[in-house]
């Protein structure tokens, strides 16, 4: 009895803490950002990956469709530049682009990305799921970037769960899937890199 009455008041707590944060850009900041790139449609799934243990550590998707955005479920990842919807990030320019890999390979994490082509009603159903999936509580990184793509035709049969390594083992077996990995030697406290990007020219 007194278990299940310690685990009633703790529940509440624990939803709480798994509250997600909304963050909604004004109309105007959302298209004035839009990017627009001449690359055939894609999805890229980009997972985190920690160089000791091999484990996923964070999932996002990259979608070019009728524009670029990348759909970035409870990341930390932000830029002055590009506005925010509940998780999707509009105005993924390369720059962006490079930006957020640089932002997530370190000296403990390496960014392995799995880029497939897809057709235009592909890439906008994923850009369509991904905005009305809202935003992640934190840890569910992987939970919400495989609902979005299990709402593509064609992906429906992608896992996965909460865990960002077998969503990346599960999606780089899509046929056609085209495989990068990236390595950098950042010190693991990467405020200083989000501080040059925002410092940075654009």
């Amino acid at each position: 009895m007194m278990r299940r009455l310690v685990l009633a008041i703790a529940l509440p707590a624990v939803l709480a803490a798994c509250g997600a944060e909304e963050v909604w850009a004004p109309d105007e900041a959302v298209r004035a950002a839009a990017y627009r790139s001449d690359q055939s449609p894609s999805i890229t799934l980009i997972t985190a990956v920690n160089n000791r243990s091999n484990e996923g550590a964070h999932s996002a998707i990259l979608i070019n469709g009728s524009q670029r955005v990348l759909y970035d479920p409870a990341g930390s990842w932000w830029h002055k530049t590009v506005p925010e919807r509940s998780d999707v990030l509009y105005g993924m320019t390369p720059l962006m682009l490079e930006f957020f890999v640089d932002y997530h390979a370190r000296e403990t994490y390496r960014v392995e990305v799995h880029e497939i082509k897809v057709t235009a009603e592909q890439a906008e159903a994923a850009l369509r799921a991904a905005e009305a999936q809202g935003a992640a509580p934190k840890a569910f990184c992987a939970n919400h970037t495989g609902q979005v793509l299990r709402q593509v035709p064609g992906f429906e049969k992608i896992g996965g769960g909460f865990f960002p390594g077998r969503l990346k083992k599960s999606f780089a077996k899509l046929p056609g899937v085209v495989e990068t990995i990236y390595y950098d030697d950042d010190f693991d406290d990467n405020r200083g890199v989000l501080a040059a990007q925002d410092a940075a020219k654009i």
